[in-house]
């Protein structure tokens, strides 16, 4: 049966978050193995094999005319996954994924600055009660740092305009083309640091200026898992955001929180407190407030 028009965002964003909490999992498993820069690698390298199979069974059709707007959403998408594994790195993964999702909250403040969206005090409402359900899961500490605040600032501030940037190019680019700027970026940056460091001799820093490492055993398993989900989770969440207005369908994006925690319970977590289990409630009351409105939205 057809998705309702008024709803495929909704639908495509819960995928997509599905997505990225399979890929957070993987990576979880791969922390001690491997540094932020070699996971930035491995994580787009999967998926570019992926997507180039694809082009060559069903090559992209597209309208063209933004390529300035591909750069960008590359580089901004490629800058939020460096931050946000060199957070999760460094400082406790509820605090890192809390900095990343506050890209809700910068994609309404400049979605209204840039663009004069405005979905009304309701769906205001609702996407700042998700992100109190955030807050209420993860419990983000304050005592690390300044300079692990400015990368998770920097974080939800690039995945904004990255997000932004996709509802630009929806109507111009085939979905798959918009997800190879992000992962070719994601590609080339690690690939271009690695050979600098290694023409110019320069100490690895596990971020930036990596050492080639390839995959051991069961971590090929897990560094597939990394790219495949990643790549579900990207097709989609360009999915959602090239079929609704991005600051409604970002508030969705905090269903991941939910899968995240489940995940984390399958890989050893405990079982959330009550106020993991409030934040849960606040965000599928989000959710449901969303999806109210766009019960009440004549579709385009």
């Amino acid at each position: 049966m057809p998705i309702d028009s008024r709803y495929k965002g909704i639908f495509y964003m819960l995928l997509a978050a599905l997505g990225f909490s399979l890929m957070g999992g993987a990576a979880k498993l791969l922390k001690g193995s491997f540094g932020a820069g070699q996971l930035v690698f491995w994580r787009n390298a999967v998926g570019l094999m992926v997507l180039i199979a694809g082009f060559l069974i069903k090559p992209p059709v597209n309208k063209g005319g933004k390529f300035h707007l591909l750069i960008f959403r590359g580089m901004m998408g490629t800058t939020a996954l460096y931050t946000l594994l060199y957070c999760i790195l460094h400082i406790p993964l509820g605090t890192a994924m809390t900095y990343n999702l506050t890209s809700a909250l910068f994609i309404a403040v400049f979605s209204f600055l840039l663009f004069r969206e405005y979905h009304g005090r309701i769906v205001l409402l609702a996407v700042l009660l998700g992100f109190a359900g955030m807050l209420l899961i993860y419990k983000p500490a304050m005592h690390l740092p300044w300079f692990y605040h400015v990368a998770g600032l920097i974080s939800g501030v690039t995945s904004a305009l990255a997000y932004i940037t996709v509802n630009r190019l929806a109507g111009y680019y085939d979905s798959r083309i918009i997800v190879l700027a992000f992962i070719g970026t994601g590609v080339l940056v690690p690939t271009v640091f690695m050979i600098i460091r290694y023409l110019f001799n320069i100490p690895v820093d596990d971020v930036f200026f990596i050492s080639w490492r390839w995959p051991v055993g069961i971590e090929w398993f897990y560094v597939v898992w990394l790219g495949l989900a990643a790549l579900f989770g990207q097709y989609f969440v360009t999915k959602a955001y090239g079929a609704d207005k991005a600051g409604v369908v970002s508030a969705i994006g905090y269903a991941n929180i939910i899968f995240s925690v489940f995940i984390g319970m399958a890989l050893g977590d405990a079982f959330p407190d009550w106020m993991s289990s409030l934040g849960i409630l606040c965000i599928i009351a989000s959710g449901v407030i969303i999806s109210l409105v766009k019960r009440k939205t004549k579709p385009a």
